[in-house]
């Protein structure tokens, strides 16, 4: 039945109200509690929804890896790339670079709510292209318009609004879509781009004004691209890093603003500094590692070989285990 219903709806294009309607939660994300800007919005939506949701992305998948749609510099939400080759294949092309004593910039950009910014009509025009039928367009252009969402929080909820862009995040296609959308954001650049999904950095060698001249060109036309696509860098988050003994320290802007140089910036979760070492990385990581200790050591009654596992610990033991992150699977 399922099948034959998610079929129906595909052909027609018609998409129950109800796979539209979106209860967002809000995840905080980091810094102060109290600014909206630190939570991220992730929306519920329908069960059945989804199920036809994975089975268009599915279709949807297949023809962009059966037509390599997707540039190379793309390592979020794509098969066999994760942030980890993001890592490795840019900072491979980085360390080689200063290894034979070049100086190189890097710009850390970041987008402004760029899943919730993504124009639908841009977003259509971009499906066309990219090659996928009209059927399985028109399906998503339905499922994208007339969208409604409202907050739940504390047992409280808002009321209903109608969502006029974005791609829904927690939806199953919705990642998928912000691929294709920013997918052209590598056109006519110089420098080496690197994203995961919309996380993208920016570098190049900066021996010579010639080279710096480059690398400010390409921020220049990703300044350019952002207001064609109507999108917006959060130019208070975009940072600089200079590697090589015999950097300059180039300045470079977005618009008309300046960005700020930084020595150490978190790339998909991991620490790098100016002088490409992971000294702060260890530190951060062993500073955890010791917290978890001290909570471990603070939760133990007795050091005897009959009671060591926190799990014999009794009841209010294990409470504190639990604020460890521990589970008894661990």
């Amino acid at each position: 039945v399922i099948q034959t219903l998610c079929r129906l709806h595909w052909r027609t294009g018609e998409v129950p109200a109800d796979w539209r309607r979106a209860n967002v939660v809000p995840i905080f994300k980091k810094g102060k509690k109290n600014d909206p800007n630190n939570y991220r919005p992730v929306s519920i939506t329908s069960i059945p929804g989804k199920i036809l949701e994975k089975i268009i992305k599915e279709v949807v998948c297949e023809h962009l890896e059966t037509n390599a749609v997707i540039a190379n510099s793309q390592h979020g939400f794509t098969k066999n790339k994760s942030c980890q080759t993001n890592l490795i294949s840019f900072f491979d092309r980085v360390t080689s670079w200063v290894d034979t004593g070049n100086a190189v910039d890097v710009a850390y950009l970041d987008f402004s709510k760029a899943f919730d910014k993504v124009p639908h009509d841009l977003l259509a025009n971009k499906l066309v292209k990219c090659g996928l039928d009209k059927t399985t367009v028109r399906w998503i252009c339905n499922w994208l318009s007339e969208r409604t969402q409202r907050v739940l929080t504390n047992a409280s909820s808002s009321s209903w609004k109608e969502v006029t862009s974005g791609v829904p995040q927690g939806s199953v296609l919705g990642p998928v879509l912000f691929n294709i959308f920013i997918n052209d954001l590598d056109e006519g650049l110089e420098g080496t781009i690197i994203k995961f999904a919309d996380d993208t950095k920016l570098g190049g060698i900066a021996n010579t004004p010639e080279d710096r001249s480059r690398i400010q060109n390409d921020l220049d036309r990703l300044e350019r691209w952002a207001k064609t696509n109507k999108m917006k860098f959060n130019r208070d988050k975009c940072k600089i890093l200079h590697f090589g003994r015999k950097n300059g320290n180039q300045r470079y802007r977005m618009g008309d603003a300046w960005l700020d140089s930084s020595v150490c910036e978190k790339d998909l979760g991991v620490l790098v500094d100016n002088k490409l070492n992971m000294s702060q990385q260890c530190d951060a990581a062993a500073k955890k590692a010791n917290g978890i200790l001290a909570c471990i050591n603070r939760g133990i009654a007795s050091r005897s070989s009959l009671s060591t596992s926190p799990f014999n610990c009794g009841a209010q033991n294990w409470t504190q285990y639990s604020r460890c992150g521990l589970t008894k699977a661990e």
